[in-house]
């Protein structure tokens, strides 16, 4: 085996690369929280199938690790209307959360992505998809109109600043490139 085979290089970062996290900042950020009662969970995985000793993701049926919003908060850079809340919510592994992201679940589950159900040929999955199904429809739960709710002038207000960071993220990017070139043009190395 080549020994360049083994050596990987960190991926370059930049300022501006990060602006996706900002935008999901500026969405979570206004985002409502809902605590469940005990039945609600209970309810939850009764509905799923699954066992309170034992958790698993109810896509894939591995260990969970976390809870993924059924539902995604942000499609577009922008609140989809739905938010952290039992109906919103169900177990998942950090292997399924990753690669569904902002997917629709259905979508996803049966989609080549990577790490998908279905890529990785997950048992039982028709019964999965089906409890799904079944746990969509509890709550009845609609998106909520957050510019109608807080006023057009402060939601106006808040995607301004998003915009804003994003707009000092560039000038700082391009700051940092003038730097790095001083770097190599001063060291002859890099």
């Amino acid at each position: 085996m080549s020994i360049r085979k083994i050596f990987k290089m960190p991926k370059p970062v930049s300022i501006t690369g990060r602006t996706s996290t900002i935008t999901n900042s500026f969405v979570n950020s206004i985002i409502p929280i809902k605590i469940p009662t005990d039945k609600e969970i209970e309810e939850c995985l009764q509905i799923l199938g699954l066992d309170k000793e034992d958790l698993r993701c109810a896509y894939c049926g591995d260990k969970y690790t976390e809870w993924d919003h059924l539902r995604p908060i942000v499609a577009g850079k922008r609140p989809t209307g739905y938010i952290s809340e039992i109906h919103n919510l169900i177990p998942s592994c950090g292997k399924c959360n990753q690669s569904k992201g902002g997917k629709y679940w259905k979508k996803w589950i049966l989609s080549e992505a990577k790490l998908s159900p279905k890529k990785r040929r997950i048992s039982d999955l028709n019964n999965k998809i089906e409890r799904l199904q079944n746990y969509e429809k509890w709550g009845n739960i609609k998106p909520l109109d957050f510019e109608k709710l807080a006023g057009s002038d402060l939601w106006i207000k808040h995607w301004k600043n998003c915009q804003d960071m994003h707009k000092q993220m560039k000038v700082a990017q391009d700051v940092a490139v003038e730097i790095k070139n001083k770097i190599r043009k001063k060291t002859n190395k890099l």
